[in-house]
């Protein structure tokens, strides 16, 4: 498992930002989950590699109607929780909290529900003769660590330089939205974001920076209060071009 390099706001060095740059916190392998089965381990490396990036891809793998169908098993997946933490699920106090956490949890995973381009997208995409950078920065960020299951929070910048075409401004932060809220690791949803909008647009360049906190460095392990995580993925001309990706750097912290 290697570390990516650490982003430098402000940096004119040239660095290979196609993959998501780390200050703390730890770096996963980016690994597709199967659709309709659970998942497997990751196979042997072997002589070929597999494209960087797919997931974005994934069509909705949840629906509204699977949200009740499985309600019920949910709750009760708490219930055992409950009890297995030495707690009676059957005091005033927790009666209801199996379905009130279930709920929760189905919405903190919402992402699972939207289709980035029948949901999202729609008829967001606007022919536009605009060669500029467009910049959205300090998303409201939310999401759930896939290893502990505790939620990660902070923001998110996006730039990106158009070819000749141009997204709504708020369908940005639903992009953010959709990969969000999911059970995440930051490396690849800041990749994720990047990539959608480059498969999208087809733009000069796309830049993502997210700043986010970890519960799970907060409120166990090593128990830092004060730490963030940084990460950046930078395509096209973000990553070719030091003037452009610091120009957006630059923008972002002003």
């Amino acid at each position: 498992m290697e570390h990516s390099k650490q982003t430098q706001f402000g940096s004119s060095d040239k660095k290979d930002a196609g993959t998501s740059s780390v200050v703390n916190g730890h770096c996963d392998g980016m690994v597709k989950r199967p659709a309709g089965g659970p998942s497997q381990p990751p196979a042997a490396e072997s002589g070929s590699q597999r494209p960087v990036m797919e997931s974005w891809r994934e069509d909705r793998t949840r629906s509204v109607e699977d949200n009740e169908i499985s309600l019920p098993s949910l709750a009760a997946a708490y219930t055992t929780i409950l009890r297995g933490l030495g707690d009676d699920p059957q005091r005033q106090g927790l009666l209801k909290t199996p379905w009130r956490a279930a709920t929760a949890m189905q919405f903190f995973t919402k992402g699972y529900q939207e289709k980035l381009i029948a949901d999202v997208l729609n008829d967001a995409i606007f022919d536009e003769d605009h060669d500029e950078m467009v910049i959205v920065k300090d998303i409201d960020m939310f999401s759930m660590c896939e290893h502990h299951l505790v939620p990660i929070f902070g923001r998110v910048h996006i730039g990106y330089l158009p070819n000749k075409r141009v997204l709504g401004l708020s369908k940005l932060a639903r992009i953010v939205e959709i990969y969000s809220r999911r059970l995440q690791v930051q490396e690849r949803l800041t990749k994720q974001i990047a990539v959608a909008i480059t498969e999208a647009l087809q733009p000069t360049g796309v830049g993502v920076v997210i700043e986010a906190t970890h519960m799970c460095m907060v409120m166990r392990g090593v128990q830092k209060m004060n730490s963030k995580t940084i990460t950046s993925t930078m395509l096209g001309v973000f990553r070719e071009d030091p003037k452009t990706r610091d120009e957006f750097l630059t923008l972002i912290r002003s």
